[in-house]
């Protein structure tokens, strides 16, 4: 039994329409679903990922609308990295988004702050990519590498990250995909968490394995909450013992549940329990650009 890498990684903003500008329109990957927040149906929950809303390559965000802007700290994940197919695309993204290379890598930040990174793929494994007409193919952003972490004693997780079966370093490593954990010495500044931080890291599983993840948590020291339906992949929550908030979530059902691919993230979707409030929630969330109609207008 293997975590199959890291699933999505979920964020926060202040500014769903920038958001949507920047991730969609810049970076070039697919607005695979527009719906809620499931535990606070007054804001957005926003999916990008590859063209087909791939587990490896789904980077999400909670909108809460002028949200400060906050920061990293001990017990946060300060960094998201994504592949690219080569040195050449570091320079073609450098130029696109601006920051720095270095050791085969660029890092730089979206509009609210959120640390961004893009490295030479060398993983083997097939690439995650979305269709861009202005952003070249092999260019194209490949799914995650995975996630960097603030930790003042990372010790402490060596329990948990073993019982969960990451690889010293620490990497989840599956049949197909894998995703890196790695750990950095904290700011002295106190984390802030909001606009252009990380809310939590999901790493996936086989939907017939999760109730077996859940017990593999509790023997590391964890203490999981119950299997939640999240309608498009099920979840068990825990925060791993430096406090990082981690997620392990099924792979599928899939973003295809509640309409068809072509389609997928041009309307706003309502998980079933929600769907008898949609005049009142369309009412409250800020109309969204759509990159894709705009590119081909």
């Amino acid at each position: 039994m293997k975590l199959q890498g890291v699933h999505h990684v979920t964020c926060i903003t202040g500014d769903a329409p920038g958001n949507v500008r920047f991730y969609a329109g810049e970076l070039g990957l697919r607005l695979v679903k527009k719906t809620v927040n499931q535990d606070d149906p007054t804001v957005y929950h926003l999916f990008y990922a590859d063209e087909r809303g791939s587990s490896g390559a789904d980077i999400t965000f909670f909108e809460y609308p002028g949200s400060p802007r906050g920061r990293a700290g001990d017990g946060m994940v300060h960094l998201v990295s994504f592949r690219v197919g080569s040195e050449e695309s570091l320079e073609f993204w450098r130029t696109r988004v601006g920051g720095v290379i270095d050791d085969r890598a660029l890092v730089f930040h979206d509009p609210e702050g959120l640390k961004l990174e893009l490295v030479v793929d060398d993983s083997g494994e097939p690439p995650l990519t979305a269709n861009a007409p202005d952003i070249p193919e092999q260019h194209r952003i490949r799914g995650f590498a995975g996630v960097r972490a603030y930790a003042s004693q990372p010790e402490r997780s060596d329990r948990l990250l073993a019982a969960l079966g990451f690889e010293p370093g620490w990497e989840a490593r599956g049949d197909t995909r894998s995703g890196f954990y790695r750990y950095d010495p904290p700011p002295a500044e106190r984390g802030l968490q909001a606009a252009g931080t990380v809310h939590h890291v999901a790493w996936a599983s086989r939907p017939e394995e999760h109730e077996a993840w859940r017990a593999r948590v509790i023997e590391g020291g964890g203490d999981p909450t119950p299997v939640i339906d999240r309608f498009y992949f099920k979840s068990i929550y825990f925060r791993e013992p430096t406090g990082v908030l981690f997620e392990i979530a099924t792979i599928g059902p899939g973003f295809t549940a509640d309409e068809p691919f072509e389609t997928l993230g041009e309307s706003l979707s309502l998980p079933p329990n929600y769907e008898q409030y949609r005049d009142q929630v369309e009412r409250i969330l800020t109309p969204l650009p759509n990159p894709r109609a705009e590119r081909s207008a």
